[in-house]
């Protein structure tokens, strides 16, 4: 272990860090942004971001060399074009490549482990486990040799993995003897078949795996190895019943058929579980597209704060084609999505494609002699008017995006109560005045509307993320401050009269009626022109724990745009490498 030299402007680090993550670093990284970083970063965090850098580049190079060594040893697990190596979990694993998501994913592992088992004769069914990533199967222990028999041919025919599923060791090659020798005795073993995208950025493993869990018999009682969310025993003459997918994960859409066998103790769906369909909207502007510039040319009036008019607010990094992404991966649970413009479609977006539908604004406003609008508070103002929203829906700006899988549940309760999620920034004291930004403007408007109905003086703004609305708090706040609400629907650009009726209001009006309650998500917000917004982005990429993120901008010109595509459009072409079905192909 060395000590390198400090970056100019770069402080001392307190942690001693290996020459070859140095050397990967500064390749990677430009002076200007490891001065950034570092007048930004602390020393433990630039440690970690060097590592992570480091690791990326040879994990690539790591991988290529064992999978010439796999392909020397044993060429028939490589066999296709459809199979490749990557590191994962630890360790070298054979992945088939496909655009898969996690729930794809997990079906893909659930199906492989119960079609081994049906071809073998062993009787199984279905458990609803405590983690929605992964999937349950529960077998006899009587007939353990039998599904392991069964289970290792699977893996021989398409390379799999066996291990355990509470973290303690590598998953193994469930193709080689050995690997079922060692698990002779586990109560739980768990069935990995890995899948990674065409340019193997994103790889799905152990996480979506299927658990067989061996129960042991006690007289006419089945009895589980482990803790459930339902039942630790069964009766083993009960007959069993076919339920859909959602008994068992919160990932998988309400209305999907009925595809899995259970026992009737797990055929009942639970308390918590969220059983209305919740829809996404979205809200969508091209900012540069010349038609759209001269009409807003042409609108008379100044906006009165210079965040209103900023390009930034409508500036397009193909933003929403990535936010979709997201959706598609880590919330396959929507019913339909919304795409609400002012009569623009992106060029790579299907308006025909299934459970998507672009909205024109002349669609949901009320009174369309307002129109057109630049104002994107009048235009939230107006989303319950869409024809066939489901009561329960997300609203989404695209600069918003899901970086890990979410439920339903973490937006609404299954008695319809949706979430809130409040943030540490504050609305200022006092009335609306000329240098407050709009949000603030907004805020300040929302509290006097609370305090004259409620009695509570509202402090906090909301966090950029997801806001979980109802279309009838919606529809009864309009019909309760009809003239407030007129106005910021009549302002064809953010002014000091308006409300922030979806990202705020809504929230604080649902709380005082007893129908939301605040939440809690991961979420991480980077401001595009902040100079920490490259190890911000590198962090994210690292770790994907993050189950929302923000990529806001309030202050870019236009000329700022290649730079901050240079910057964007790799990583979110990494984060989220799966086209959604939403775009043209």
């Amino acid at each position: 272990m060395t000590e390198s030299k400090p970056t100019p402007g770069e402080p001392a680090r307190a942690l001693a860090e290996p020459t070859g993550f140095v050397e990967v670093y500064r390749r990677v990284l430009s002076p200007q942004t490891r001065r950034a970083i570092a007048t930004k970063v602390s020393p433990r965090a630039r440690h970690q971001l060097k590592q992570w850098v480091a690791r990326a580049a040879r994990d690539g190079h790591l991988s290529e060399r064992r999978g010439e060594r796999l392909a020397r040893r044993q060429p028939e697990l490589l066999a296709g074009a459809d199979r490749v190596v990557v590191t994962a979990d630890r360790g070298p694993r054979v992945a088939r490549i496909g655009a898969v998501t996690p729930l794809m994913a997990r079906l893909d592992n659930l199906t492989a482990v119960t079609a081994a088992l049906d071809e073998a004769g062993v009787p199984h069914f279905r458990v609803r486990g405590e983690i929605h990533r992964s999937s349950v199967v529960a077998v006899d222990a009587a007939h353990r040799v039998r599904a392991y028999a069964a289970l290792a041919a699977a893996c021989g025919r398409v390379p799999g993995y066996v291990g355990v599923p509470d973290g303690t060791g590598q998953p193994a090659a469930g193709f080689e003897p050995k690997s079922w020798d060692r698990l002779a005795d586990a109560p739980v073993v768990r069935l990995t078949w890995y899948w990674t995208d065409p340019q193997r950025r994103l790889v799905l493993g152990q996480a979506y795996g299927c658990d067989v869990e061996f129960w042991t018999r006690e007289g006419d009682t089945l009895v589980a190895p482990r803790p459930n969310a339902v039942a630790e025993q069964v009766t083993v003459a009960a007959p069993l019943v076919l339920v859909p997918e959602s008994r068992f994960t919160g990932l998988a859409p309400a209305a999907a058929p009925a595809t899995a066998w259970t026992r009737p103790e797990f055929a009942a769906p639970r308390p918590d579980d969220v059983p209305f369909p919740v829809d996404v909207v979205y809200t969508w502007v091209d900012g540069a597209d010349p038609v759209w510039l001269r009409r807003r040319a042409e609108v008379a009036g100044v906006p009165y704060h210079a965040e209103a008019a900023s390009a930034a607010r409508f500036l397009s990094r193909d933003e929403l084609r990535y936010s979709l992404r997201s959706l598609h991966m880590f919330a396959p649970w929507v019913r339909h999505v919304y795409v609400v413009t002012d009569d623009q479609v992106p060029t790579w977006l299907d308006p025909s494609a299934t459970g998507l539908r672009v909205v024109s604004h002349r669609e949901i406003f009320t009174d369309p002699t307002v129109l057109p609008t630049y104002n994107s508070h009048a235009i939230e103002s107006q989303l319950h008017h869409i024809d066939g929203l489901s009561e329960h829906f997300l609203y989404f700006n695209d600069d918003v995006f899901l970086g890990t899988e979410v439920l339903p549940q973490d937006f609404f309760l299954a008695n319809g109560i949706s979430r809130f999620f409040p943030s540490p920034a504050l609305v200022p004291p006092g009335p609306p005045a000329a240098g407050d930004i709009p949000s603030s403007a907004a805020g300040k408007n929302n509290r006097a509307l609370i305090a004259e109905r409620f009695g509570t003086v509202l402090t906090q703004k909301m966090k950029h993320m997801p806001h979980a609305l109802r279309r009838s708090v919606l529809q009864e706040i309009e019909q309760t401050f009809p003239q407030q609400y007129r106005r910021t629907a009549a302002s064809q650009f953010r002014s000091m009269d308006d409300l922030s009726v979806a990202s705020s209001l809504h929230h604080y009006y649902a709380f005082h009626t007893g129908r939301a309650a605040p939440g809690n998500l991961r979420y991480t917000i980077a401001e595009l022109s902040h100079p920490d917004t490259p190890a911000r982005l590198a962090h994210l990429l690292a770790r994907r724990d993050r189950q929302v993120f923000c990529l806001n901008d309030a202050f870019s010109v236009e000329e700022d745009l290649d730079k901050q595509l240079a910057l964007l459009i790799p990583f979110l072409e990494t984060y989220f490498p799966v086209p959604s079905p939403w775009e043209r192909t």
